[in-house]
């Protein structure tokens, strides 16, 4: 072909000459003309190549069952891969257009290397942003994602191609162009100080399984409260619960504490820790008229039945005088109420016996007497979560007058007109 293209330029040239111009003019004339039908047969070429690919090459890939030459397809790979055609055909081809003038040979050659060390960057980008994807669709990729290790490689091939462009379009060597750019380390290092601490953090994320895809986390600090979507070389993307989206740099999921319920999914319970506070002043000891109002509670009936024996048992050992009732051992409303939460959880199917299981009295305080119910739900789901923490607590609020105890809540506007009616009555 080199023969043909020498010949059809000398054609050209000669053409020229015989419509009258100089020699000088005709050649160079001729040679510009001859580049010029070269550029629009390796165009021409390009279409003819990547129509074919698009014709055969592509629907045969995607007739396959093989899922990543589809990516290949979806990244522009064969796109890409058809720019070297023109690429390479202008390569070779030029000198035999340009024959008389070296010099602009030299520099269409340096720009077409460019433009192929371009396409290879391109071409490799295509390959591994397919591996992350292809890699994504298994389910071991949210434990181990790949994407910030994808795009420190994809950085280091951008810079080296970088470089390599620079030092063939100005005709140097690399070596010498890296040794010169080591005066430039301090600034380079501040420039990507992101990206790098960004895949340090994101390794230690990956493999210390820190965080992962789909996970439910809290970092307050940086107004984060959801479910995990992206792990990337920067960033963590995080979608909220009220579907806004946050993200978070990867470092700072390393620098700084936050919070992953995987955990708590994972162990299949949800704790409930919540309180109720007592009205100090509506604890006492229980009468015989109250305990036999307590034994018709069925899930007390057993517990009253082992505490009498045991308090019985004590005084009479210690001979306790029952008629002084600070004497000796007595139940409480308090603690039978106590009792009851214990024995009404442990019938409820949806609470889990096999964790931590605790209805606990915390420090008493000038908002009343806590109690605590601490226990686990044996659904992780949210809503049916919070179904269940408001079905108990209703519950505890209905039936503590039952026990003759009383809420303890700040007086309402209500309390001091009730006060104020009283006192004028009075």
């Amino acid at each position: 072909m080199d023969q043909y293209l020498r010949q059809l330029t000398v054609y050209i040239i000669d053409l020229f000459g015989k419509i009258g111009f100089l020699k000088n003019w005709a050649d160079i004339l001729g040679e510009i003309l001859s580049l010029l039908l070269l550029f629009v047969f390796s165009y021409l070429i390009f279409r003819l190549t990547w129509s074919a690919m698009k014709k055969i090459l592509i629907p045969v890939f995607r007739r396959t069952k093989n899922q990543f030459d589809d990516l290949l397809i979806k990244h522009r790979l064969f796109r890409r891969i058809s720019y070297l055609v023109p690429t390479l055909i202008l390569y070779y081809f030029v000198q035999d257009s340009v024959y008389t003038i070296p010099v602009l040979v030299s520099v269409i050659r340096r720009i077409l290397e460019v433009t192929f060390v371009i396409i290879i960057v391109l071409v490799v980008d295509s390959i591994l942003s397919t591996m992350n994807d292809y890699y994504d669709r298994f389910d071991f990729s949210k434990d181990h994602p790949i994407k910030g290790l994808v795009q420190i490689i994809k950085i280091i091939i951008y810079l080296f191609g970088a470089l390599f462009a620079i030092a063939t379009l100005f005709h140097r060597d690399l070596n010498s162009l890296l040794i010169s750019l080591g005066t430039l380390s301090a600034v380079l290092m501040l420039i990507f100080r992101d990206p790098i601490l960004g895949f340090v953090g994101g390794l230690q994320l990956t493999f210390n399984k820190m965080i992962r895809i789909g996970d439910w986390i809290s970092m307050p600090q940086f107004h984060a409260d959801g479910t995990v979507l992206e792990i990337n070389l920067t960033t963590v993307k995080v979608q909220n619960w009220d579907k806004t989206i946050v993200t978070v740099p990867t470092y700072s999921l390393v620098s700084n504490s936050f919070q992953n319920w995987r955990g708590m999914e994972e162990s299949g319970g949800r704790r409930i820790k919540r309180a109720v506070y007592i009205d100090m002043d509506s604890v006492h000891f229980v009468s015989g008229e109250e305990l036999i109002k307590f034994r018709k509670i069925k899930v007390l009936k057993p517990y009253l039945e082992k505490k009498e024996k045991d308090i019985e048992a004590y005084n009479k050992k210690f001979n306790v005088d029952p008629d002084v009732i600070v004497n000796g051992r007595r139940q409480t409303n308090l603690g039978i109420f106590k009792a009851y939460l214990e024995a009404y959880l442990h019938h409820r199917d949806d609470i889990r016996d096999d964790m931590t299981f605790l209805v606990r009295q915390l420090p008493p305080s000038e908002k009343g007497l806590p109690i605590e119910i601490y226990v686990f739900t044996k659904t992780t789901d949210w809503a049916a979560y919070e179904d269940i923490q408001a079905d108990i607590f209703d519950l505890v609020l209905a039936v503590l007058p039952e026990f003759g105890l009383r809420v303890y809540q700040f007086p309402k506007s209500g309390d001091f007109a009730r006060l104020a009616d009283k006192s004028q009555k009075s």
